[in-house]
């Protein structure tokens, strides 16, 4: 059989790779057999079909491609006396290579014409092999090389994976997040004009993609108060769980009129503007304009006083001093510190999320682990929300590839389980996100308590080790082509081994992420070493910039307050320790007198005045 190869994919084919290695015994829909060839001697283990390799069909003018997915040991017939045994394969039909009408060899995937009984195998050379990974140009990227031939790139199409969403799954330690970096690196440098937006968990993927990444955190976002829906500022109100019927009634009627109060209050600072009516501006308690929390309180003081039965006078009071308590709470100052300095700053908000204009930056890394656990969930909702939103109205002029890490968290699989308005805004970008340009990638570690409505609509799986069987079984459950048959490797994949497959490959792949230089791995895997001196090295200075970024993490970042760094020595005996107890009770007493709190908020909690 000739085939003409393309200039950039010739390569010499070894003479044992031509060399019949069996024949076909029997073929079904997307399977066939082959029984392999006794050889005398043992030939060398690049030239022995096993499981996981690619196996040529000889048929007509085409090759038909396969993977093998098992080997069995058959007996056959007896030979004077002593009965024989020959190994059978089994192949899962992924694709042919054939002829173009220019004479050039073409892969393509699925069978036009079956092979026949009888027609001889291969193992597929270096020649056959990079026709159908081909190389990589502006619409396909090298991620990676073919566990079969290191020597063969496997390249994605960027169009295919972005577009059609993905997702990356396996267990902790087999290298998924150093595979993420790689994949987003690659779509970054393929398409340096597409905005990214990470969601990081755990804070590791900060320094992975140098000065092209935009870091934030709670230190550094503005996330006000009024961008959250009304289920959404719900949850951050009683701190993740259900508010009672009263009191959910009470906020979806004062949150409107918070917002007209807001309106009025700013048509007041022009001239010739013509007042309101607060029932008729037509906003919701789900409309994003600004609205104060001050407004806010003031119209439940205002109904309470109003009230003469008891009860419902100490539901709104228990209200408003919710309302107040997580307002004066330094941790929540993303939400309420300057929430409506320069009036309505969606405009920035959006741009400082979503990198319009990028700037150079065209990724941002939103950093979880430093806000409240308690409202962590209405964040990913707001984000997840807004994105789609943004590509909605905007008709999509500026595309977004969205990537949750940990997604099993923010969209599990049980319904009593998680935050409803992220799994749903997850839900809406996974199945109507590409009409309007808002993409998504997944990331977890156990696919079979996320969303299956959710990752089902991810057209590009990349699968790494996952031992679970429930995890094994909700992956055959998603895949719906040949590839069903090659998932039994997936429990002895080695590190960074992964199993690609869907529409952003070529064909179903075992292949190896290449290794990430020490300062770009994500911290979950920089810091795995368990050897580390850093314990037997600590010192105090080292201790307290530790505890500096421990006591910051509830402090207001506005005020700067500073905290002692030379503590005092320890007392020697009981005496000098109350001595030291009540010169400290003095100062503390100084201060408050220097600095009283506001007569009807709680003293602050931004850690201890600074001792002179």
């Amino acid at each position: 059989m000739a085939l003409t190869v393309p200039q950039d994919t010739t390569a010499p084919a070894a003479p044992a790779a031509l060399e019949a290695i069996g024949r076909v015994t029997s073929v079904s829909g997307a399977e066939a057999n082959v029984t392999l060839t006794q050889r005398d001697s043992r030939p060398d283990d690049s030239e022995q079909a096993t499981v996981g390799k690619f196996v040529g069909i000889l048929s007509g003018r085409a090759v038909i491609i396969g993977l093998v997915s098992e080997i069995n040991d058959m007996p056959s017939q007896a030979v004077e006396g002593e009965r024989t045994h020959r190994s059978v394969a089994r192949l899962a039909l992924i694709g042919e290579i054939s002829p173009s009408e220019e004479q050039s060899a073409q892969f393509k995937r699925g069978i036009e014409n079956y092979p026949m009984i009888g027609d001889s195998a291969i193992l597929m050379s270096e020649r056959e092999l990079r026709i159908v990974y081909g190389a990589a140009d502006s619409d396909r990227a090298h991620i990676g090389d073919l566990q079969q031939n290191t020597d063969i790139g496997v390249h994605i199409n960027i169009d295919d994976l972005v577009s059609r969403h993905f997702a990356v799954l396996g267990s902790t330690g087999v290298g998924k997040s150093s595979g993420v970096v790689i994949i987003l690196q690659k779509i970054l440098a393929a398409r340096p004009n597409l905005r990214m937006f990470l969601v990081d968990p755990h804070n590791e993927f900060g320094h992975c993609f140098g000065d092209k990444a935009q870091v934030l955190s709670p230190r550094n976002v503005r996330l006000p108060f009024w961008l959250f829906n009304f289920e959404e500022i719900v949850d951050a109100f009683f701190g993740g769980r259900t508010g009672s019927d009263e009191e959910l009634e009470i906020l979806s009627e004062v949150i409107p009129l918070a917002k007209a109060a807001y309106l009025q209050y700013r048509s007041a600072e022009r001239q010739y503007v013509k007042k309101r009516d607060p029932k008729n501006t037509g906003f919701t308690a789900d409309t994003p304009v600004p609205y104060r929390i001050e407004d806010l309180i003031a119209v439940l003081d205002e109904r309470m006083g109003k009230l003469e039965n008891l009860s419902s006078r100490m539901i709104y009071h228990k209200l408003i001093m919710r309302i107040q308590t997580l307002r004066n709470n330094p941790r929540y100052a993303f939400m309420f510190e300057n929430a409506n300095l320069g009036g309505d700053i969606m405009p920035d908000v959006l741009s400082q999320l979503f990198r319009l204009p990028a700037n150079g930056k065209p990724i941002t890394i939103m950093q979880l682990a430093g806000f409240p656990a308690e409202v962590i969930d209405s964040v990913v909702s707001v984000l997840c929300r807004m994105a789609f939103d943004f590509g909605l109205w905007s008709d999509g002029v500026a595309p977004l590839l969205f990537v949750c890490e940990e997604a099993h968290r923010y969209a599990p699989a049980d319904t009593k389980a998680g935050f409803g308005p992220t799994r749903r805004a997850l839900s809406r970008i996974a199945r109507e996100g590409r009409k309007y340009g808002v993409y998504l990638g997944l990331i977890t570690q156990r696919p079979c308590e996320i969303d299956p409505t959710i990752i089902s609509q991810c057209s590009t799986l990349f699968v790494m080790r996952l031992s679970n069987d429930r995890d094994q079984a909700f992956i055959r459950a998603a895949v719906s082509d040949a590839a069903e048959n090659l998932l039994s490797f997936i429990p002895t994949l080695g590190p960074r081994e992964v199993f690609t497959f869907g529409s952003g490959t070529a064909v179903p792949t075992r292949m190896r992420f290449p290794e990430l230089p020490l300062a770009m791995r994500p911290r979950s895997e920089a810091n795995s070493n368990t050897r580390s001196e850093g314990g037997a090295t600590m010192n105090r200075d080292l201790m307290m910039s530790v505890i500096e970024r421990w006591r910051s993490a509830t402090a207001n970042y506005t005020e700067k307050v500073e905290i002692e760094t030379q503590l005092p020595a320890p007392a020697s005996n009981a005496r000098e320790a109350q001595s030291v107890a009540d010169v400290n009770r003095a100062l503390l007493r100084r201060s408050l007198q220097t600095n009283p709190p506001a007569a009807n908020s709680p003293l602050p909690q931004t850690g201890h005045p600074r001792i002179r």
